[in-house]
């Protein structure tokens, strides 16, 4: 079967119950993440080989959490151990990723200090078919770009299809370069590119309208502009998708399009009146391309897979979903 490499740093999330709450109880639940580690723990979830590439101490808290990704199905071979701290983040519970809420704590993590030449990519790369990394990476530091440029260039000179999602996190990019700077460099070697027009306008300089509205046709019509323009900047892009997802109250709309290069796929609506929790959410989604794509699916069916296990995963805690293949198909008859 074809295997996943996933590439990126393995977080700590700390989720206080606001209110003083986490104080009076002397508690604070806190789970194992990082985007590219959910999108791990989903493709293991449904049975594709994946193995996972992340900078870790060589403490007995680090081995603890090793041991965890490892219970997962996730091989863990390629964890490079160095530095001296994890990276964590606050996130209250309730609260969105892209929100004010969000607190890092990642300055001098075992990640954040990974340089160039660090991690030998004729190793690491050896067997895999598919390399996944995403834009929350190369926002750390200018160290932590080059190391990602590092692995997308080896990828790709070795024919392996390299995927990238664009997840914007403006508190990250705080190091004096702006995305804009530092991605398209990054996506130049890369298949398959995922995000939303917003993110693609920040991190590629690809326009979006100017007074867009607020409407399900003119975000469509937007998707698809913004996608021939990544695969006319960027010629070995061969597949784009966006999402978008909306609060509807309590709750959540949520679509998604794909571009091919040959057609434009939209997958359908879905609507939920009350949601459990939004993280990992878009690391759903882009694990829902990578499944899809590895059992080559038609690309209708790849984008509505895609869709589903994204908008079901906004009913599971936790930063990873526990869903099974089976799971989400039933869900997307649900709400769709």
């Amino acid at each position: 079967m074809k295997k996943v490499l996933c590439f990126g740093e393995l977080l700590l999330r700390l989720s206080p119950r606001l209110g003083g709450a986490w104080i009076a109880e002397e508690s604070m639940p806190v789970f194992v993440g990082g985007a590219e580690l959910n999108v791990a723990r989903a493709l293991a979830r449904w049975q594709l080989p994946v193995s996972y590439c992340t900078a870790l101490p060589a403490h007995n808290l680090a081995d603890e959490v090793i041991g965890w990704v490892a219970a997962q199905g996730i091989d863990v071979a390629p964890i490079h151990r160095s530095g001296a701290r994890i990276g964590t983040y606050y996130l209250p519970q309730g609260a969105d990723m892209k929100a004010a809420g969000v607190i890092y704590d990642r300055a001098y993590s075992s990640f954040w200090e990974l340089a160039p030449g660090d991690i030998d990519w004729n190793q690491v790369l050896e067997g895999v078919h598919w390399f996944h990394f995403s834009a929350i990476s190369p926002a750390l530091n200018a160290q932590a770009a080059a190391v990602c440029l590092e692995a997308a260039k080896a990828a790709s000179e070795r024919g392996i299809t390299v995927s990238v999602d664009l997840n914007y996190r403006a508190r990250l990019w705080q190091y004096g370069k702006s995305p804009a700077e530092v991605m398209p460099e990054l996506v130049k070697y890369c298949d398959v590119v995922m995000g939303n027009v917003w993110a693609e306008q920040q991190m590629l300089d690809i326009p979006v309208r100017a007074g867009l509205p607020d409407d399900k046709e003119a975000y469509i019509e937007q998707s698809m502009a913004s996608s021939a323009e990544i695969r006319k900047r960027f010629p070995k892009c061969r597949q784009v998708a966006n999402t978008f997802r909306f609060d509807a109250g309590a709750g959540v709309r949520y679509y998604a399009t794909l571009d091919d290069g040959k057609q434009f796929y939209v997958a359908p609506e879905q609507y939920a009146a009350e949601i459990v929790d939004k993280v990992g959410s878009g690391d759903t989604f882009m694990a829902g391309l990578i499944w899809g794509n590895c059992n080559s699916l038609r690309p209708q069916e790849l984008i509505d897979f895609a869709a589903a296990a994204a908008f079901n995963k906004l009913f599971i805690t936790g930063d990873a979903t526990t869903a099974t293949v089976a799971d989400i198909k039933r869900s997307f008859a649900q709400y769709a």
